[in-house]
């Protein structure tokens, strides 16, 4: 059985109506695919820097991208990024109250690896580890390790499927035990030490059938974006039918970008700046191609809207205005099923003390999260 020294549950699982998490702060530019000279910088100091604010703020969950081969253009878009599974280590070493998720590719991290390295990771972190679980879809990624990805995504869940049942057992089983699998051999496993409490956090991204039907079978929370609110609430309703079909509940999650000022004009005016006038254009073109040629992550009646969404902040939900309008956009995702969001901000750090201020009060006046009493 799996050890417990630690008997708090991650922080992800809290009561909050709406969890609240930071995106992709390890990749060079952020969420935002934009050329402005102030755009993230994902160095170790940053990212330190934006996890202790994040901590001390209650903010649930830090959450990267893992990456291999940027996306061109002018910044090269995410060519610079962080490992996932050290950059969580070094987060979880430097925070208190916070998970730190590492997103694995199941193509090319073994499962007998990756549970060790969460499980070593989970002490680090006194039980704050999680694992995002991507079966892929970047193809320039799979040429680059000398790999071929799948044309369908039924053989690409379907060895994700075998990868996650072998952590799930090395994590939560003491005996050894052979595997003859279709996709694994092993002989003789076993996993020591387990999670320290038991239950680490699962993130899955899902759009299509096979992947929905994946991270409703296995996922704690299912990643999908909010283009039309409208669309997401019956969306979300078929999620959560799924799981409970399965004997599951499964919370949906968004992500989102924000651009808060004290006014909305002042908002609307650098959105427009960073997002229009500077945006990377042909980078912003290359994930397009890629996620639409490979991935079903996106409707594609709604290109043009996807396109201007990606510039701002890779495909996210905008939250743009004022701390009001800002909070009414959350409350709006709320309202349509989603159990939180990401955040991504231009220069994360420096903007989000002013979210922080500014808008995490009104969401806690209106009952969407409470207030915050850091751990020791």
């Amino acid at each position: 059985m799996p050890q417990h020294t630690h008997g708090v549950a991650p922080p992800v699982f809290n009561d909050n109506a709406f969890k609240l998490g930071f995106f992709a702060s390890n990749c060079s530019g952020g969420m935002a695919v934009t050329q402005v000279a102030e755009r993230w910088q994902n160095t170790w100091e940053n990212n330190l820097r934006l996890a202790r604010l994040a901590d001390a703020a209650g903010i649930e969950f830090m959450l990267p991208i893992a990456r291999w081969i940027g996306y061109g253009g002018e910044t090269d878009f995410h060519g610079n990024v962080l490992e996932t599974m050290t950059w969580a280590a070094g987060l979880l070493a430097h925070t208190k109250n916070i998970n730190v998720f590492a997103t694995i590719h199941t193509a090319c991290n073994h499962p007998v690896v990756v549970a060790k390295q969460i499980a070593t990771i989970d002490q680090i972190g006194r039980g704050r580890a999680g694992l995002n679980i991507v079966c892929g879809w970047n193809k320039p990624e799979y040429d680059a390790m000398g790999q071929t990805l799948p044309d369908d995504h039924e053989t690409r869940y379907e060895m994700g499927q075998e990868w996650y049942d072998i952590i799930r057992k090395l994590w939560y089983e003491d005996a050894r035990f052979d595997w003859d699998g279709k996709y694994f051999k092993l002989k003789g496993a076993y996993g020591q030490p387990h999670p320290i409490v038991g239950k680490v956090p699962i993130f899955n991204a899902a759009g299509s059938t096979q992947g929905r039907e994946f991270a409703t079978r296995n996922a704690d929370f299912l990643f999908t974006s909010a283009i039309d609110l409208g669309r997401s609430k019956d969306e979300i309703a078929g999620i959560k039918a799924l799981a409970a079909a399965q004997g599951r509940k499964v919370d949906v999650l968004t992500f989102s970008y924000v651009v808060c000022r004290p006014t909305a004009k002042e908002a609307e005016d650098y959105h427009h700046y960073y997002s229009q006038t500077h945006a990377d254009w042909a980078a912003v073109d290359n994930i397009i191609n890629l996620m639409f040629a490979h991935a079903e992550s996106f409707p594609k009646d709604q290109l043009k809207l996807i396109r201007d969404r990606f510039s701002g902040g890779h495909g996210g939900y905008p939250l743009v205005g004022d701390p009001v309008t800002v909070a009414d956009g959350i409350q709006k995702l709320h309202e349509a099923g989603f159990a939180g969001s990401t955040l991504s901000f231009v220069d994360y750090a420096e903007e989000f003390p002013y979210f922080r201020d500014n808008v995490l009060p009104i969401l806690e006046a209106r009952g969407l999260r409470k207030a915050f009493k850091v751990q020791s």
